[in-house]
């Protein structure tokens, strides 16, 4: 049986950089049990001296953290050395790193990802956007998007929409609905990036069987039919030929992935 660890990630922050890279960090162990305590806004040595104690007093304990500020980073460094607990400055290296390349000190000021630059009001204003076109509502500023996905039901357009809008892309999602057709600004549109989602089809039928199995409507027999899906499925890839635009199949493919292809086609557009 394997140990479990006490896992203690300590912010000076809001503990949401620490947080994903420690996410990123445990994905790569596959027998990894552990119990998770997070410390956010941590900027004095006696918020560290609290935390070391109860690190003292349970087994198996470890620290991650992120604190920018040098002298708070080497007390939690040196007074967990003392106390033999085991503990990952995580930001650390990496800042004197680019210091050194940049040849410019950093101003280790917490929370500095934070400040509300023109690139936190981009992020804002794609979110806003993104919202408000979810789902084919809004169509009639298409021009103004800088992606829009077009898929069958169920293809992920909703969520990844939200993580391209994240990242500051004003996003349009259109589903494709039997006959419905697509919006006539859409083959015209040289501004945008247009992708097409596809999926296997049984996959698609599992997760639309799932779904109205919760919405509790049996009436939705065509949505749920498998050869009505596949059909949908090579209607969907034909108008994406048909138009030049670029295909990515999301059945193996997670959010992060999918939106990674795509801010990739973006890149590759923007460089022609």
């Amino acid at each position: 049986m394997n140990e479990k660890y006490n896992v203690y990630l300590v912010s000076d922050s809001t503990g949401e950089t620490l947080d994903r890279i420690f996410l990123s960090l445990k994905s790569q162990f596959e027998n990894f049990e552990y119990e998770k305590k997070e410390f956010a806004f941590v900027r004095t040595e006696q918020q560290i001296d609290k935390i070391i104690k109860e690190c003292n007093e349970i087994e198996n304990s470890l620290i991650l953290y992120t604190i920018v500020e040098t002298k708070l980073a080497k007390y939690i460094s040196n007074q967990s050395q003392k106390n033999n607990v085991p503990c990952f400055g995580i930001l650390g290296n990496l800042i004197l790193s680019f210091s050194k390349l940049l040849n410019q000190k950093a101003i280790h000021k917490p929370s500095a990802q934070h400040v509300l630059d023109d690139d936190y009001y981009r992020r804002i204003e794609a979110i806003q956007f993104t919202m408000s076109h979810d789902d084919g509502k809004k169509v009639d500023d298409i021009n103004d998007a800088d992606v829009i996905l077009l898929g069958v039901s169920r293809t992920s357009k909703t969520p990844t929409s939200i993580y391209l809008a994240n990242r500051g892309y004003k996003t349009i999602n259109i589903p494709l609905v039997l006959d419905q057709k697509i919006p006539k600004e859409l083959k015209k549109n040289e501004s945008s990036n247009v992708v097409g989602l596809v999926a296997d089809p049984e996959r698609l039928a599992d997760i639309r069987r799932n779904r109205v199995a919760i919405m509790k409507n049996p009436r939705l027999k065509d949505y749920t039919n498998l050869d009505f899906i596949r059909k949908e499925v090579e209607d969907s890839k034909t108008l994406f030929k048909k138009n030049n635009w670029p295909i990515i199949d999301v059945t193996r493919r997670s959010v992060e992935e999918t939106a990674a292809s795509i801010l990739k086609i973006i890149e590759i557009k923007k460089n022609k």
